[in-house]
C-alpha cells in the first residue's frame, strides 16, 4: 500500500468532503492499486499565485479502470466530438 498525493482545485475538493464527489478521474501516468491511498490536496489562487491551502482528503482506493482511449476512439469516433460521462449510481 502507498500513498499517491495529486492537486484537485477547491470546487472538486468541497465536492468529496460533502461525499456528493465518489469518484476521481486522472491522466493515468502513475501507478496505483486497489489499497492505495490517495491524497487529495487542495490548491487554489491565492494573491495570484496558485498555492496549497493546506487542507486535504485521503481515500482508499477501492476501484479502479484504466483506459486505453485511442481503443475507445477507434471503436467509437463519436468520442472526439462528444466526450464521455462517468456516472455514479447510489
Amino acid at each position: 500500500m502507498k500513498t499517491i498525493t495529486k492537486k484537485i482545485e477547491t470546487e472538486w475538493f468541497d465536492l468529496i468532503l460533502s461525499g456528493k464527489k465518489k469518484f476521481e478521474r486522472r491522466v493515468a501516468d502513475f501507478e496505483i492499486e486497489v489499497g492505495d491511498i490517495l491524497r487529495l490536496e487542495e490548491w487554489a489562487v491565492i494573491d495570484n499565485e496558485r498555492k496549497f491551502t493546506g487542507r486535504f482528503i485521503e481515500k482508499k482506493v477501492t476501484y479502479f479502470q484504466k483506459h486505453n482511449l485511442k481503443e475507445w476512439i477507434k471503436k467509437q469516433p463519436e468520442l472526439l466530438d462528444f466526450g464521455y460521462y462517468t456516472i455514479q449510481f447510489d
